[in-house]
């Protein structure tokens, strides 16, 4: 079946729409399903600084649930969940329950291999290779990445590395990728361009959003070094090319949204700004 990206999506005809917002934000709008991945809303997290705009206010209205995919600060920023309607369903792995209840929220706990629903698409836990662990005092949790499964398919990693089993996930219309990060070197438990590319191996997309780069940098560092961190996406995308070669790879900056659907697709960008507050 044609696979095509755009903004029209033909009545009837499956459809997911992402949005990248920064870092390892997304929404992800399957069959009109809004989900979104580990909110990150504002200017700065403890020392390091927002390179990119603020992620607009429609971002987070009008959600079906926020996906959780482990317990560190970039990843579940308190200050920012307090911008989202204490009334939306919150997913999050097991043992980050009572700190998401603190904050007015009355989320569902899961651990890999647990499925849920919200309207037609389906939410399933799925591993990652990650200290998921709060510090520094929070309650043990494990890291999770999310499969989400409406008209298409999604799978939103979080924070992993490769690990055994990634190839049960697939295959899958849409990967969401971390490719990069924040710092001057990434551990064996994060995804960088290389990994990434030979994650699409296994997991085997049509296509992949790369995402967890040019968002967040220490203000110490040089702003040439700072830079060269948005490189991350073009190196992901060239080492792609090489290993994955039948997987399309959209490369957004942060603000921007794309659309896949399975139906011929009328002349139209691939990516559009995202909406005004």
């Amino acid at each position: 079946m044609p696979y095509h990206g755009g903004m029209s999506t033909p009545a009837g005809s499956p459809w997911l729409s992402v949005t990248f917002a920064g870092h390892s934000t997304v929404l992800l709008d399957v069959d009109g399903v809004r989900l979104l991945t580990d909110p990150l809303l504002r200017r700065r997290i403890g020392v390091l600084i927002r390179r990119t705009a603020v992620p607009a206010a429609e971002l987070r209205r009008d959600l079906d649930a926020v996906l959780i995919s482990h317990a560190h600060l970039d990843h579940l920023d308190v200050p920012s969940l307090r911008m989202i309607d204490r009334g939306t369903p919150v997913i999050a792995p097991r043992g980050v329950g009572p700190l998401l209840r603190r904050q007015g929220f009355e989320p569902t706990e899961v651990e890999v291999g647990d499925v849920l629903e919200r309207g037609p698409v389906r939410v399933r836990a799925v591993p990652a290779f990650h200290s998921g662990t709060r510090y520094p005092l929070g309650t043990p949790s494990e890291a999770l990445g999310y499969v989400v499964e409406g008209g298409l398919s999604a799978y939103f990693a979080g924070d992993t590395g490769l690990f055994e089993g990634m190839e049960e996930l697939g295959p899958l219309d849409v990967a969401v990728l971390p490719v990069g990060g924040w710092g001057p070197r990434l551990p064996d438990d994060h995804l960088g361009p290389l990994t990434a590319a030979r994650a699409l191996q296994l997991l085997r997309p049509r296509a992949c959003v790369p995402v967890h780069w040019g968002t967040l940098y220490p203000p110490w560092l040089p702003p040439e070094f700072n830079a060269k961190w948005s490189e991350w996406p073009r190196a992901f995308e060239r080492y792609a090319r090489h290993l994955a070669p039948d997987v399309e790879v959209r490369v957004l900056p942060p603000g921007e949204t794309t659309t896949f659907t399975r139906e011929p697709a009328t002349p139209a960008d691939e990516t559009t700004p995202d909406a005004a507050p």
